[in-house]
C-alpha cells in the first residue's frame, strides 16, 4: 500500500500512536507539581536524567503544536473520552496542552519571555491554536492563552525594526534578522488581524533573503563592516514552512504564487531518494539531523499540509504538497522501531522510536539503548499529523491523484 492510498483512519491511527510514544517517553510533571507537563529533551531508556533536566523552550512550544493537532482530531471524534489519543482514563490532548503551558512558564522562571524571538513566536503561534482548540470544545483555558499573546505581541513589535531595512531580530543581541523569526512572526500577525505589518515582513524576506535561483528563503542577514548587508545564505527546510504559511494566511496574486513556486522549489531541492539511495522508490523530504535541526522538517510538513488543502493553488502545487507530506510521514512510519524490553519499563513496551533521517530506519539512527532526541521524535510526530491533515481535508481539496 503506497502512502497515498492510506485510509484516513490509518494516518489517524499513527498520530495517535506518535502521540502515544512521545508522551509516553518524553512527557512528565515539571517536579512532581499537579496540573503541569513538560516533556524531557531526551529519553535514556531505564535511566533518568535529573529533576531539572537541559531547557529548550522552543521544543516544547511545539510539542504544544502537536497535542494541539491531536485535540483537533479528538473534537472530530466527538471529544468524548473514547476519542482521547491516550485512553479514556487518561487527560485530553488539549487539557495536556494547556498543563505544558503552564509548566513552561514555570521553567522558564515564571514568564513567557526568553532572549530569542523565535523561540516566542513559536510559542505564540502554538497558544493561538490551543486558544482555538479550547473555544471549539468549550473548555476553559482561553484567559491564560491571551496571557501568552499580551506577553510576547510587545516581544515580536520591538523586534520588527527598520534596521537592515526590515524584518525581524532573531534575538536580544539584535546582530541578526532571519527567517526563522521573521516568517512566524509574519505568521502571527497575520493570524491576530495584523495584515499589514505582516505583509510587511513577507516584502522584506522576499526583498532580503528569498534567492530566486533556487525559488527558496535563505536563513538571515546582519550588518556588514561597511553599513552593508551580508546574508547568510544556508538553506533549511523549516524556513520554508512558516513563510509558506504566512503567504497562504494573507494570500492574494503575488502570495499565492510565490506559495506554489515555493512547494515546487521544495521537490526539486529540499528532497532526497527515498531509502537513503537504496531499493525505495520516490523521494522525501531530507531532514536536518538531531539537535534543532530535528525538527525542522516536521515544521516543514505542517504548512504543506496547509499547501495541500489549499484550493487557491493550482492543481499540481496541492498533489505536490501532500504526496510530500504523505511520502515523508510514510518513511518515518515504516522506518520505526518498537521499545524493546530492556529498554524501558513495561507499560512503555510497544511504543515506537522513529529515525532522525526519513531516508533512514530507526534501529540505525537510534539503535537500542542509544539516547534518542525529543526533537526528532516530534518531527515524526508533526509529519504523521500533517498526513493526517491532508487526508482529512475537503475531498474538493484534494487532488483527484490522491482521492
Amino acid at each position: 500500500m503506497t502512502s497515498s492510498s492510506t485510509p484516513l483512519t490509518a494516518w489517524q491511527d499513527r498520530a495517535d500512536h506518535a502521540a502515544r510514544s512521545v508522551t509516553g517517553l518524553f512527557g512528565r510533571k515539571l517536579l512532581f507539581l499537579p496540573g503541569t507537563h513538560l516533556a524531557a529533551v531526551v529519553w535514556q531508556g531505564r535511566r533518568q536524567a535529573g529533576l531539572l533536566p537541559p531547557w529548550h523552550y522552543w521544543w516544547q512550544a511545539h510539542y504544544v503544536d502537536c497535542l494541539v493537532d491531536a485535540g483537533l482530531r479528538e473534537l472530530g471524534g466527538g471529544a468524548t473520552p473514547a476519542a482521547r489519543f491516550n485512553g479514556p482514563d487518561q487527560p485530553s490532548a488539549g487539557h495536556l496542552a494547556s498543563r505544558l503551558v503552564t509548566g513552561m512558564r514555570l521553567r522558564n522562571a515564571l514568564t513567557f519571555v526568553n532572549g530569542y524571538y523565535d523561540d516566542m513566536a513559536w510559542l505564540a503561534l502554538a497558544a493561538l491554536r490551543l486558544d482555538r482548540l479550547a473555544e471549539e470544545a468549550r473548555r476553559p483555558g482561553r484567559r491564560r492563552n491571551a496571557r501568552v499573546r499580551a506577553s510576547l505581541t510587545p516581544q515580536f513589535d520591538a523586534a520588527c525594526t527598520d534596521d537592515l531595512g526590515g524584518g525581524t531580530f532573531w534575538s536580544k543581541k539584535r546582530d541578526f534578522k532571519n527567517t526563522p523569526a521573521t516568517a512566524p512572526v509574519a505568521l502571527f500577525y497575520a493570524r491576530t488581524g495584523r495584515r499589514g505589518k505582516a505583509q510587511s515582513l513577507l516584502d522584506w524576506l522576499d526583498a532580503t533573503l528569498f534567492d530566486p535561483g533556487q525559488g527558496l528563503y535563505l536563513d538571515g542577514a546582519r550588518p556588514g563592516p561597511a553599513g552593508d548587508v551580508l546574508v547568510e545564505r544556508s538553506l533549511y527546510t523549516y524556513n520554508q514552512g512558516p513563510v509558506l504559511g504566512a503567504l497562504l494566511e494573507l494570500g492574494g496574486d503575488s502570495n499565492l504564487a510565490r506559495a506554489a513556486a515555493v512547494v515546487d522549489s521544495v521537490r526539486r531541492l529540499l528532497t532526497v531518494p527515498a531509502g537513503g539511495g537504496g531499493t525505495a522508490a520516490g523521494t522525501v523530504l531530507r531532514c536536518e539531523g538531531t539537535g534543532d535541526g530535528g525538527l525542522f522538517t516536521g515544521i516543514l510538513c505542517r504548512y504543506l499540509a496547509l499547501a495541500a488543502a489549499d484550493r487557491r493553488l493550482p492543481e499540481a502545487t496541492r498533489a505536490t504538497a501532500a504526496a510530500l507530506v504523505l511520502d515523508t510521514a510514510g518513511a518515518l512510519w515504516s522506518g520505526r522501531r518498537p521499545v524493546h524490553a530492556g529498554e524501558a519499563k513495561a507499560p512503555l513496551e510497544g511504543r515506537s522510536i522513529f529515525s532522525v533521517h526519513a531516508a533512514q530506519p530507526a534501529d540505525r539512527t537510534y539503535p537500542p539503548g542509544a539516547p534518542v532526541e525529543l526533537a526528532t521524535q516530534l518531527q515524526a510526530w508533526m509529519a504523521l499529523e500533517a498526513a493526517a491533515a491532508v487526508m482529512s481535508a475537503d475531498p474538493a481539496a484534494v487532488p483527484p491523484a490522491l482521492s
